[in-house]
């Protein structure tokens, strides 16, 4: 069973992701209910500190019946075969195991499918993506903040007694880091009487960041809220429920069926298209000259250097071309196995696009910051707020201020290196 599943094809996952899959799995079988022997769990945890990394292919799961083909990679190396990487080399896997100091496993009764069936390769891939998404949300929370006062924007909209009027949890972690952020902002000061500035509102890019970025908090929190009950449950088949010594019962069931996570993959998805939808919208307004009220595409001479326009144009490919991946896998399903497995959820599917998008989102927020930034410059010698002003200082220890035309790409990479480590996001912590 285990070599007949072992079919799975494209990439393989990476380190980090296969790590995540083996101490996921090690988790489920340690419930006590896949009627496996602890041997079976100590083996995976022998790996997962010799660093042992089966070379599990990320294609060829349906997300039902549990991920099937990635787990059968996995199982493959435990019984000393298929292929893993050892020390940054890949190795026939009885090789990897040797050179790690681990004897195979002669598996015994039930302990191939129990090692088979389960969620575990889905499961892996969202909750590293929700992780990171968190980290994105609150990048993006800095990149508005440093935005709205590039747009010379009013935070009258992020007032505490709106955000109670709508009790959103989202929406009002957002309204306080922005109105945390811009505190003690010059540039607002700058414009708030009405003869300075006879705008009334700001476009809704701006003055909707809380309602917006927080329904992305809020509909990420729902995601993460199923991976946790995933991360403690068995799901495998059948299961094996025991009432003492001698007797119990093996009870079949659906456990491995992926629907949950395959929902809450489309989930984040969608989260993911929308917040970049909206970061995307406040580079165009500041790289506009008829919103930002700024030389157009924020250069010091129009018309002899084109400033940060095909960035936006970067932005724009980015943010759509995550629309078009957000759409979603939850609702498709494919009959397999002879039509017995005939409604799948296609959960790895779902799963595997996350980090494409975040990678694309990614890089569009670190656009708005390095056009935010621009923007403040820009203003000089006004400055933005003060905890704002350490984010600007952050980008600006990476990219100087575009002052004739230069390649982009390195800045927008390094920024985005920035966001990836978390140096933006921990602005606000």
């Amino acid at each position: 069973m285990v070599r007949s599943h072992a079919s799975g094809v494209g990439a393989p996952l990476s380190e980090n992701e296969t790590r995540a899959l083996m101490v996921l799995r090690a988790n489920a079988l340690a419930k006590g209910l896949s009627g496996v022997r602890p041997r079976v769990v100590e083996m995976l945890c022998q790996m997962l500190n010799a660093k042992v990394h089966p070379v599990i292919p990320s294609q060829g799961s349906v997300g039902a019946s549990g991920d099937l083909a990635p787990l059968a990679h996995l199982a493959h190396v435990i019984i000393g075969e298929g292929q893993a990487v050892f020390r940054d080399e890949t190795l026939p896997g009885n090789e990897a195991m040797k050179r790690g100091g681990i004897t195979p496993l002669e598996l015994e009764a039930k302990e191939g499918l129990s090692l088979l069936n389960g969620t575990q390769g889905m499961l892996a891939l969202l909750s590293l993506a929700l992780r990171e998404a968190d980290t994105l949300v609150d990048s993006a929370d800095v990149a508005a903040s440093l935005s709205l006062d590039a747009l010379r924007g009013s935070p009258g909209a992020f007032d505490a007694r709106i955000m109670h009027a709508r009790a959103y949890a989202g929406a009002a972690t957002t309204a306080r880091n922005l109105a945390h952020l811009n505190d003690g902002s010059q540039i607002r000061e700058s414009h708030r009487a009405a003869e300075k500035d006879p705008r009334v509102q700001d476009a809704y890019s701006l003055r909707c960041t809380p309602q917006v970025h927080g329904a992305v908090r809020d509909s990420l929190a729902q995601a993460r809220e199923i991976a946790a009950v995933e991360l403690n449950s068995a799901t495998d088949n059948p299961l094996v429920f025991v009432r003492d010594d001698k007797n119990g019962d093996i009870v079949s069931g659906g456990n491995f069926h992926g629907q949950p996570l395959a929902m809450a993959a489309d989930q984040a998805a969608i989260a993911l298209a929308t917040l970049g939808g909206i970061v995307e919208r406040r580079i165009e307004q500041m790289t506009n000259p008829l919103t930002s009220m700024l030389p157009a595409f924020l250069t010091p001479e129009p018309g002899l250097n084109s400033g940060f326009m095909i960035a936006q144009v970067t932005a724009a490919a980015l943010t759509s071309e995550n629309k078009a991946l957000a759409t979603p896998h939850s609702v498709d399903s494919i009959s397999t196995s002879g039509n017995q497995e005939d409604y799948v959820s296609m959960g790895m599917n779902g799963a595997r696009r996350l980090e494409r998008m975040l990678k694309n989102l990614r890089n569009t927020i670190a656009i708005e910051l390095l056009c935010a930034c621009q923007g403040i410059d820009l203003l000089a010698p006004l400055k933005t707020g003060k905890l704002a002003t350490k984010a600007y200082e952050v980008v600006r220890a990476k990219s100087r201020m575009l002052s004739v035309d230069r390649p982009v790409a390195p800045d927008i990479e390094a920024v985005s290196t920035l966001i990836a480590d978390g140096a933006i996001a921990a602005i606000l912590h």
